[in-house]
């Protein structure tokens, strides 16, 4: 069984090293396409409005055809439209493919996360669970690396993508699949999540558009001003492991202390790390602190979001908070190139950065009026997880292998 698991780790961790690497690397390709900011703003947020819809609909889609064949179909989704994207230099064509591809992604996701919980034992889960999410952030930041070393222009970079999500159906299409039990789910009225935690709906939002700008523009800017590859992909590099550094430090500290309170810390100094960003010399040597800064307050704004609304909410409704609450991140995570694309053209990056800025203050600010209207909520088993907001990975909590078409984020 723990060949199994394994398996399906090392798989979905070279799933998060294509999307590392192609989500930069098609921000890079953009750029010398010249497309123009509107629709290179719509091809970077197609994949977030895709990555939305497939949290919907992926867990109908295991639950009629199975864990092995729902695996494949995903993956041939992403596979197939990769493939077509070299074939027409289209904006129309190519947002249509990425929206394809963010469909497939959040359907490979959800299906692992079910099937690992099938495999692991109680026990077993938090050593799986940190494996995993260690798996995804060294894939993250290895992707970062591979932009350095192919050419832009060339057809082979889709072709690394393509070869990487087949290797990786090839190692799941040969491990024995376990279908997860069913139960019913609590359901989540509209507009309860809301009521009781407002400060986490309005924090994924904020989170998923300064994350997907960044991720999705930042690059493009750097190349655009005449910034070498390995320059960009070292700089996005120091991001993600900033990220991963923050996860640990940050999540003991919102265990102990009101969530509100640390959201509005994170956001406050996000905030900062953007404007030092702006204000320090554009040198490798200056900017690459400020990056494992930006990348670490960024990273870590989205876990604490889902950890507060939990604490909010009943035990029966963790997986159905949850999915809502990645829907409501997708939605941010679609505006975030699509307004900063147009705000970068008309303010360039130091516009892009001070809008940035300026929502990650608001956020802030409204976790202190929250504060003040609000005692903090008991914390009853419901710690702090380590989640990469735009890739979300697998939950502990055995509710999380039902299937009903609910979307499973990382979080329980």
């Amino acid at each position: 069984m723990l060949v199994q698991i394994g398996t399906l780790i090392a798989a979905t961790s070279l799933v998060q090293l294509a999307n590392g690497f192609f989500n930069t690397f098609l921000s890079l390709r953009l750029t010398l396409e010249d497309f123009g900011p509107a629709a290179t703003g719509i091809v970077l947020s197609a994949y977030f409005v895709g990555f939305t819809i497939g949290a919907v609909s992926s867990g109908g889609v295991i639950q009629r055809v199975g864990h092995i064949r729902a695996y494949t179909a995903f993956a041939g989704l992403v596979v197939v439209a990769t493939a077509l994207m070299p074939l027409w230099t289209s904006a129309l064509v190519w947002a249509t493919c990425r929206m394809v591809i963010g469909i497939g992604c959040v359907g490979l996701f959800v299906t692992t996360e079910s099937w690992l919980n099938a495999k692991a034992m109680p026990d077993q889960r938090g050593r799986i669970f940190s494996t995993y999410m260690v798996g995804t952030f060294v894939a993250l930041a290895i992707g970062q690396l591979a932009v350095a070393g192919l050419t832009i222009q060339a057809a082979g970079a889709f072709q690394v993508v393509i070869a990487l999500f087949a290797l990786a159906l090839v190692m799941v299409s040969t491990t024995r699949a376990e279908a997860p039990g069913l139960k019913p789910e609590a359901k989540l009225r509209y507009g309860e999540l809301s009521l009781q935690a407002p400060i986490s709906v309005v924090g994924c939002v904020v989170s998923g558009i300064v994350t997907s700008a960044f991720y999705a523009l930042v690059p493009a800017w750097m190349l655009s001003n005449g910034a070498p590859q390995q320059t960009i992909a070292l700089f996005m590099l120091v991001a993600v492991l900033g990220g991963l550094a923050f996860q640990v430090p940050v999540g003991r500290l919102s265990d102990r202390n009101d969530r509100r309170l640390v959201l509005a810390g994170l956001a406050v100094g996000y905030a900062v790390a953007v404007i030092l960003l702006v204000a320090m010399p554009r040198s490798l040597l200056a900017v690459l602190p400020v990056a494992a800064l930006l990348g670490g307050f960024m990273s870590t704004l989205y876990p604490v979001c889902v950890a507060h609304a939990l604490d909010r909410m009943p035990a029966d409704r963790v997986v159905a908070v949850s999915g809502r609450l990645i829907l409501v991140s997708g939605f941010g995570s679609a505006l975030g190139p699509l307004v900063g694309a147009g705000i970068m053209a008309r303010f360039d990056i130091d516009g892009l950065l001070y809008f940035m800025a300026a929502i990650a203050l608001v956020l802030a600010g409204f976790a202190g009026l929250r504060m003040r209207m609000r005692e903090a909520p008991d914390k009853v088993e419901r710690p702090f997880e380590v989640i990469d907001p735009l890739n979300p990975g697998i939950t502990q909590t055995p509710e999380a292998t039902e299937l009903d078409g609910t979307p499973r984020p990382a979080m329980a």
